[in-house]
């Protein structure tokens, strides 16, 4: 049960930011460099796939491994973030 307000504590503080440079403040006191470049190659891969381009095309542009892009083409096609918050 901590575990889920834990989480809940971070997304409120995620939902707090104002500004870009905050958001980019928080992130890279959060994650690593490494971890950042990931989540963003994550979503442009998800921008991609919705744009209907094919797995060797996105695994191409955004130097991704095959099973991180299941998983995000997945995500895409059946979750609920990407299907409707990533444009």
């Amino acid at each position: 049960m901590s575990k889920n307000n834990d989480i809940n504590e971070l997304f409120s503080l995620i939902l707090s930011l104002k500004t870009l440079e905050d958001c980019e403040i928080l992130f890279e006191d959060l994650c690593t460099a490494k971890e950042l470049e990931q989540m963003a190659q994550r979503v442009k891969a998800a921008k991609l796939l919705k744009e209907g381009k094919t797995y060797n095309q996105v695994m191409q542009e955004c130097e991704i491994s095959s099973a991180t892009l299941s998983r995000v083409s997945r995500c895409v096609q059946y979750g609920k973030g990407y299907k409707t918050l990533v444009k």
